[in-house]
């Protein structure tokens, strides 16, 4: 942890560091604008969320799937450190929401866990970056098709409550897709125990320990502009009407950090990416036997998927790609390797490529079809991308040179070598 104690500015001067640091987390206790810390780069990679839990990195897959299908009821309490200062009279110029980029359209929350309850549903968690229009209203960027965009719909005004600086689990639950009317803090507390509290000015519960909760009501009717701001792709997004979200209270510990979430930056990716990985690997697992699934950063975490399997069948590399494709639609590149490829090392399945793949019988090329909205390369307003899936696997019976690496031999180097450093 980087611990920066000179003033600094929340208008781009907190994001420049965090970013030229990443992936070093860094806390900043002495921002200009604001009385509160901002701490960043918590969790920038697979390894660093797996230490958290204690597990190694091909477990995680295991550990969100588990806990999807094994969730469990949060231990309510009627007093909780998010709490412990109640602001009825909010002003959100007292927070340190960063301006992240020169092109943003403004001070944008990032890390925020919106708490939403529909009467028949229940509740919904989920993340939306919202933009500072003044010290008690934000424009929220609602996607289409997610959940809190149907109960908006339905309800036309709904109640929120934005959740900053929480623990892992409730951050890896929020960013889940999962049926609608299920509770994502019952995921969280099946990945760790949690306790939730009522919020003070709507009907939800919130997790009692993170940092702050900005209480409130989105109208639907009520549009003013939101963007641009830098997407997970690190391209701008466009500037759209969107709903208002007016602020009615502000609650937080009294010792509150702020979690700073840098918009396309690794932490970013790692969220938004890695809950997808039980998706597709339970599809893949239908068809052939799944290893492993990594949505690599170098595909921004979204468009690119690294699938290793044990082969025991020749097209068990193409229904890898199909299955794959099944289980993360706006997946554009699917990479099919071995058991004994790294899937976490892009220098390997470089190699992979180079020497399993021929692409006159290993390539899939799938006719254009709706994909995902923050593909920069996709078609206007059709969303239509090209899906191509590479199949790195080794054919099981080889004619002529070998596909496996050579091994080289393990010594004790400390016998030969006085620095191994």
């Amino acid at each position: 942890m980087l611990e920066v104690s000179a003033p600094i500015s929340k208008t781009y001067q907190i994001a420049g560091v965090l970013k030229q640091i990443e992936p070093r987390p860094a806390i900043f206790s002495h921002v200009i604008e604001s009385k509160f810390p901002v701490m960043g780069n918590l969790f920038c990679s697979k390894a660093s969320f797996a230490s958290y839990f204690g597990v190694p990195v091909h477990q995680i897959i295991p550990l969100l799937a588990g806990a999807i299908e094994n969730r469990s009821a949060c231990e309510r309490v009627s007093a909780a450190p998010c709490q412990e200062v109640v602001n009825l009279s909010p002003d959100l110029d007292e927070l340190p929401i960063l301006r992240h980029c020169e092109k943003d359209g403004g001070n944008y929350i990032s890390s925020g866990v919106f708490v939403t309850r529909h009467p028949q549903y229940g509740q919904n968690l989920d993340f939306h970056r919202c933009m500072q229009l003044s010290k008690t209203e934000m424009s929220v960027r609602v996607v289409k098709s997610r959940h809190f965009d149907a109960f908006l719909e339905d309800l036309r005004d709904l109640d929120v409550a934005i959740c900053i600086g929480n623990a892992p689990n409730v951050l890896a639950a929020a960013a889940t897709s999962v049926e609608l009317g299920v509770d994502e803090l019952e995921i969280a507390n099946a990945l760790e125990p949690l306790q939730v509290v009522k919020a003070k000015t709507v009907d939800v519960w919130v997790p009692a320990e993170c940092e702050f909760v900005i209480e409130g009501t989105v109208h639907l009717d009520r549009l003013r502009e939101e963007g641009p701001f830098v997407d997970l792709t690190e391209t701008y997004d466009i500037v759209r009407q969107q709903p208002v979200l007016e602020v009615k209270a502000i609650t937080h510990r009294r010792d509150a950090i702020w979690h700073a979430l840098l918009p396309g930056a690794l932490e970013h990716k790692l969220l938004m990416g890695m809950p997808r990985e039980p998706t597709i690997f339970r599809k893949v697992n239908q068809v052939a036997r799944c290893l492993d699934v990594n949505i690599s950063p170098g595909g921004t975490s979204w468009l690119h998927a690294i699938v290793q399997i044990d082969k025991q069948h020749e097209d068990d590399g193409r229904k890898a790609i199909e299955a794959a494709f099944a289980g993360h639609t706006s997946c554009k590149h699917v990479f099919v390797v071995d058991s004994d490829i790294d899937i976490y090392n892009p220098l390997e399945v470089e190699w992979a490529m180079a020497t399993r793949f021929q692409g006159d019988r290993d390539l899939i090329i799938k006719p254009p079809s709706p994909g995902s909205s923050l593909d920069p390369s996709a078609e206007p307003g059709t969303k239509n991308t090209t899906r191509v899936g590479f199949d790195l696997t080794k054919p099981l019976e080889t004619q002529g040179k070998s596909f496996d690496r050579a091994a080289f031999p393990q010594v004790d180097l400390n016998q030969f070598v006085k620095d191994t450093q």
